[in-house]
């Protein structure tokens, strides 16, 4: 159980916490290849191939989140093609009841993601999940990916916060690590990011919610 007495300020990943993260594996390892193999000429294998060896060189970096960069890259408008496929972002089940309770309990709710601010836009636009937040705010208004030191110092220069008094709860252990390092003093993961793969057999060396229900602070559930 998450101890809610010290904790004053609450930082929430997105994708893979909020929302299901399935919408982004879906994205990048089937939707994106197939449109690359469409507009280059090449087999489905070719492009899949193509896109994520290109992935991978990037990965833990700010490029590796940026629609900007991947749009350069691979000659493909990706915003526009995450607006194509839409439909697909969805909440994790008990996400808003925990923003809500959350934002009951008297906590300073903040959102802290790699995504690009255009696909935060987008998903902010399907769910509405940005209404419970009092800031939101991507690495790249950063210039610096969360797995970087710096992004945690850059963050307290735009929103005030004591990071021994916050709770980071996000699916990526290099994030997590990186915040633990930088002194946050509580972090979690979660055990089941995405829907159409099975939870998680572990998160160590971090705790990891399962429902969001069984760790809401006791002012919510008692709201």
């Amino acid at each position: 159980m998450i101890n809610w007495d010290p904790i004053e300020t609450v930082l929430l990943d997105m994708d893979g916490v909020l929302l299901d993260l399935s919408f982004d594996n879906f994205f990048w390892q089937r939707y994106v290849p197939r449109r690359y193999a469409d507009t280059t000429g090449l087999s489905h294998e070719e492009a899949v191939q193509h896109v994520h060896a290109r992935l991978d060189a990037h990965l833990g970096t700010l490029n590796w989140y940026c629609l900007d960069f991947w749009s350069r890259e691979l000659n493909l408008d990706m915003a526009a093609l995450k607006r194509e496929v839409a439909h697909h972002i969805a909440l994790r089940p008990g996400a808003e009841s925990f923003l809500r309770g959350l934002r009951d309990s008297g906590r300073q709710l903040i959102m802290v993601t790699n995504c690009h601010p255009d696909a935060l836009a987008l998903k902010s636009e399907c769910t509405g999940i940005d209404r419970w937040f009092h800031g939101l705010h991507s690495s790249h208004d950063f210039g610096l990916a969360k797995e970087d030191p710096g992004f945690w110092d850059a963050l307290r220069g735009e929103r005030a916060f004591d990071p021994d008094s916050a709770l980071l709860v996000d699916d990526s252990l290099k994030v997590l690590h990186a915040a633990r390092d930088y002194g946050i003093a509580e972090n979690w993961s979660i055990l089941h990011p995405d829907s159409s793969r099975p939870p998680r057999e572990h998160t160590r060396p971090f705790p990891a919610i399962a429902d969001f229900t069984d760790v809401l602070p006791e002012s919510a559930h008692a709201g």
